[in-house]
């Protein structure tokens, strides 16, 4: 192969999807390519080329735009256009004008470009379905496709399976000599704080003895603490391999009944891991931060369990956890502070002087929050609290939320907190709320509406908001022009299509080069799905909830409902990921993302993901 060639098949080699195809393969397409040369303001196909073609933007920059003048996408070194691959639509001509069913592929720079013939794909597809599947596919089924390979990978995905036993045993290890008595064996385990010991003769391990055997084999039978540890220690000692996963010495040892595992490197001793010390390797997860959270004694202590919350992040991103499991963790966790507070509280001031409810809003109530996010929270009061009673609730809020700051959960720039009176209020006052913000929709009643309709209980008397919550969804079903208002202002947030480079990213400014995930990603699949929840009357606040039960519904068909859960939470998997990177060094987390930082695959993907939601939102436009 000449240099030409093989500088085009290194490029060719970089692009999904063929990086999947053997080197002779490769060498076949690439031999098949045609290289067309086309000036800027001109347009797609070349002239003098009819056929379906795949064009393929070595350099250079091109827009793809509807007949009524609409940006579809922008592509540039590397991108695929394949808008005239297949043959229904092949009837688009050089002309400036088309059709309403046609797309108008417009060079913004001189470009090189190279294509391939359709048919010769077809050909390497019916042997590489890979390939077949690429292209006879939509941006949705492909994003699909990633899903649930990543969902896959989740399931199969473990700590302690992506974990060698050298990140957990202990060393060196304790032992004995096998002429010692049982007694100094004892004495041995209780100065040096040892449940077991290797027993060796002339430095070579010949046995194990653990607490359990002096139990079971000495005590238990009569026999003398004079003898010799030998007598009872267990001879076929098992060992593994420092280089071994955490989880196939957890399987020896569940399999064998045993608590304590000799590790061994070179075939030498070298250390001791036990099953406890497999299980407390999950001691970051939500379960057990919780419980410890539950019997933190003061604040100092809550202030250094908080300091594990990235930890937490950081290992449930390595395993792969879906973004989902990660913000009901990270969610769970704060739930548990806000809660051992409110205990705190009460055990300092008294019990409340009547019933009430505190609400956490936002992304806490959607499970949605990861690590040190700031506050939303409000309370509601049974409305037979009288004026004075306010004092003890405005001492309740003061305490929490400062305990919540304490421990790296920021005030909320926006005030939304219950040390605010205006979110610490009596249950009729918050009906009166939703009813204003429902049929006087202004503006600041929208933002509220994006805060304060993702509410969830965290402590006390839940009926007192599912009882606000049940009168407020009646009259959403009811009020299109309320939706029509949420649904205007929730489509402000637009996915960064205009891709230029890549993707439309900021153009200054600390973040500069970067895609704002949560702004241009996250929030309006958010803002849809609270949407659809509002029409639909449906009750649930968590945004993955809320877009399955509306599935089926006059709001969402369920093949946009799945849909849209992948670009969810594709979205989320980048976000979760990009931030367990800034943790790790040392970095605040933010939702700043370098394309840089992610495979051209992935960036693939997102792209994907952002056709997947600016679709229906063009769709919900469309019906308001």
């Amino acid at each position: 192969m000449d240099t030409e060639l093989s500088e085009i098949s290194t490029f060719i080699r970089s692009i999904p999807p063929f990086d999947s195809l053997p080197k002779q393969v490769l060498a076949h397409l690439v031999r098949e390519l045609t290289i067309n040369y086309v000036r800027k303001d001109d347009y797609l196909p070349p002239k003098g080329i009819n056929e379906p073609r795949l064009y393929i933007l070595r350099k250079g920059a091109i827009s793809c735009r509807s007949a009524d003048g609409e940006l579809v996408s922008r592509l540039s070194e590397g991108d695929l256009c394949d808008a005239f691959y297949h043959t229904e639509t092949n009837a688009l001509s050089n002309s400036q004008t088309a059709t309403a069913s046609q797309l108008q592929v417009h060079t913004d720079e001189d470009c090189l470009i190279y294509s391939v013939e359709a048919t010769v794909l077809q050909n390497i597809g019916e042997r590489f379905p890979s390939i077949s599947d690429y292209f006879s596919q939509n941006s949705a089924q492909r994003l699909k496709n990633k899903m649930t390979q990543v969902n896959e990978e989740a399931i199969l995905s473990s700590t302690l399976m992506n974990t060698a036993v050298s990140n957990f045993y202990q060393s060196p290890v304790a032992s004995i000599n096998a002429d010692q008595t049982i007694q100094q064996a004892a004495m041995q385990m209780n100065e040096e704080g040892y449940s077991c010991l290797v027993v060796v003769e002339d430095d070579n391990p010949v046995g194990i003895v653990t607490d359990k055997d002096i139990r079971r084999r000495c005590v238990a039978t009569g026999l003398v603490t004079s003898a010799a540890i030998s007598e009872i220690m267990t001879r076929d000692m098992c060992t593994i391999d420092a280089k071994s996963n955490a989880y196939d010495a957890l399987m020896m040892m569940t399999a064998k009944h045993i608590h304590h595992l000799p590790v061994t490197k070179n075939d030498e001793l070298v250390g001791m891991v036990t099953v406890t010390d497999l299980i407390n390797n999950e001691g970051h997860n939500a379960i057990n931060l919780s419980s410890i959270i539950h019997k933190a004694n003061n604040l100092t202590e809550l202030k250094e369990i908080s300091q594990l919350l990235p930890k937490l992040q950081i290992r449930l991103a390595k395993l792969g956890s879906s973004a989902d499991h990660v913000g009901k963790s990270i969610s769970a966790i704060t739930m548990a502070f806000t809660k051992r507070l409110i205990e705190m509280a009460e055990y300092k001031y008294g019990q409340a002087p009547v019933p009430y409810a505190w609400l956490a809003a936002g992304s806490q109530a959607r499970q949605e929050q990861l690590a040190h996010s700031d506050q939303d929270n409000a309370i509601i009061i049974c409305n037979s609290m009288k004026p004075y009673d306010d004092a003890w609730f405005e001492s309740l809020a003061t305490f929490v939320c400062d305990g919540l700051a304490e421990c790296g959960f920021i005030y909320c720039p926006g005030d939304i907190m219950a040390t605010n009176p205006k979110w610490r209020q009596p249950q009729k006052i918050w009906q009166n709320y939703f009813t204003d913000w429902v049929e006087t929709p202004s503006p600041k009643a929208l933002l509220n509406s994006c805060v304060f309709f993702d509410l969830e209980t965290i402590y006390g008397d839940a009926s007192l908001l599912n009882k606000v919550r049940k009168q407020l969804l009646i009259k959403t079903q009811n009020s299109t022009l309320f939706i029509a208002h949420l649904t205007k202002n929730a489509l402000n947030l637009r996915p960064p299509l205009g891709f230029f480079r890549d993707f439309v990213l900021k153009q200054n400014g600390k973040h500069r080069a970067t895609l704002d995930l949560k702004h241009n990603g996250i929030a309006p699949v958010v803002d849809l799905a609270r949407i659809y929840a509002l029409s639909e009357g449906i009750s649930a606040v968590n945004t993955i909830e809320r877009i399955q039960q509306a599935a089926g519904t006059p709001s969402l068909t369920r093949g946009s409902a799945e849909n849209l859960i992948d670009a969810y939470e594709f979205l989320g998997m980048l976000r979760v990921e990009h931030q367990a990177k800034e943790l790790m060094r040392g970095e605040s987390a933010d939702n700043y993302l370098s394309p840089k930082e992610i495979s051209k695959l992935e960036r693939e993907h997102l792209k994907d993901a952002f056709k997947v939601i600016k679709s229906l939102q063009d769709a919900r436009q469309s019906s308001y």
